[in-house]
């Protein structure tokens, strides 16, 4: 089993930044890749940017690219997510997700293993 625990949301201003952190306990030797998901009031979870944890090598959903940067830090099993230049529409709950599946489709929540409890970023106009 591996435990995910976000940390780090709240509430900022439009143009402000937010650094979400996951850290990653158990078995974390099984993760293949991790993600930061995000579900607003009446819409269905979608991803935001994804890492794969061997190589580093990231992905990111054509709405935050630019803005958002996703990293890891292996010694600490954690990941982050560095948000800037955030707007109204990014307000949501983040979700931390780790998947241990080689052929994960990162977009697809339903390949992921493990989900952390959520953190709320709120974007105020």
């Amino acid at each position: 089993q591996v435990q995910l625990v976000e940390s780090g949301g709240g509430l900022v201003q439009a143009g402000g930044s937010l650094t979400l952190s996951c850290a990653a306990s158990g078995r974390t030797f099984s993760i293949y890749a991790m993600s930061w998901f995000r579900q607003a009031p009446g819409k269905e979870r979608e991803f935001v940017a994804g890492i794969r944890w061997s190589d580093g090598i990231t992905y990111y959903a054509d709405s935050v690219k630019g803005r958002f940067t996703i990293s890891r830090d292996n010694a600490k099993n954690t990941v982050y997510l560095q948000m800037n230049s955030l707007k109204p529409d990014d307000t949501a709950v983040y979700y931390c997700a780790a998947g241990r599946n080689r052929g994960i489709t990162l977009p697809n929540p339903s390949e992921y293993n493990y989900w952390g409890q959520g953190t709320q970023v709120t974007v105020s106009s």
